[in-house]
């Protein structure tokens, strides 16, 4: 069975014996169930890991003993995502899906043609959801450097993004080139990827992010919600880039 992975400061400081509380403790012990005897694996979410077994279950906490403790180096290149905000629940998971697939950085984009607008208190919440669901999807997935769910961008901020990254790729349907044949950067820095809302990106914005140095690619001859895109987009830099 696969080791679950909880998250804690402590992962990353000297010592032969863990106490997990708070919430993570509470969803070992009394969600999971975990007992004395099973493996866990702690995290930071910055890359340091402590593997553990679990001596003490509490009510809401656990007692481990610390086997190991080593350091993850993040992954290059950087994948970044600048996601069109999507209808309903589906931010949510296309955050999920693309933590699990490994993105490292997720920009919010409150793109021209957004259904959905983030505004005052509804914006720090659909932050806050959209934050908590990568957290927890990190930890399904065994990643050991949480990704970073920005706050929201502006097109004017995410062509700042464009300009300072190695690779910068807008997903359009009227586009030439496939993403597969786009040749990749010979010098280290980001991949950043844009994935438009529902209603697609608009040519004012085409242009605004052309002229900062994206270069428009087409996914694949079907079309794809704005929530499966940028996952599926992820794969095939991920592939080429040899991080898969």
């Amino acid at each position: 069975m696969t080791v679950p992975v909880f998250l804690s400061d402590a992962a990353g400081q000297t010592g032969d014996t863990i106490v997990l509380d708070g919430p993570e403790g509470r969803h070992a012990a009394a969600v999971r169930r975990l007992r004395p005897g099973e493996r866990i694996d702690l995290t930071d979410g910055a890359g340091r890991v402590a593997e553990c077994t679990v001596t003490a279950a509490g009510k809401d906490s656990l007692t481990a003993e610390v086997l190991r403790r080593y350091e993850v180096p993040p992954p290059r290149p950087r994948l970044v995502v600048v996601q069109g905000l999507p209808k309903g629940d589906r931010g949510e998971l296309a955050v999920e899906m693309m933590t699990e697939a490994g993105v490292d950085v997720i920009v919010p984009w409150a793109a021209s043609r957004c259904v959905t607008q983030w505004k005052g208190d509804r914006a720090a919440k659909a932050l806050a959801r959209w934050r908590g669901t990568a957290r927890e999807a990190a930890k399904q997935a065994r990643r050991f450097h949480l990704p970073e769910v920005t706050e929201q961008a502006t097109t004017a901020a995410v062509g700042a993004l464009v300009s300072s990254a190695a690779l910068a790729v807008v997903l359009h349907e009227e586009a030439a080139e496939p993403l597969s044949r786009l040749p990749l950067p010979e010098e280290p820095g980001d991949i950043v990827m844009i994935v438009g809302p529902e209603g697609g990106v608009t040519d004012e914005e085409i242009a605004t992010l052309r002229a900062a140095g994206a270069t428009p690619a087409l996914l694949g001859p079907t079309v794809l919600r704005t929530s499966t895109a940028g996952v599926a987009a992820a794969a095939v830099l991920m592939s080429r880039c040899g991080r898969w």
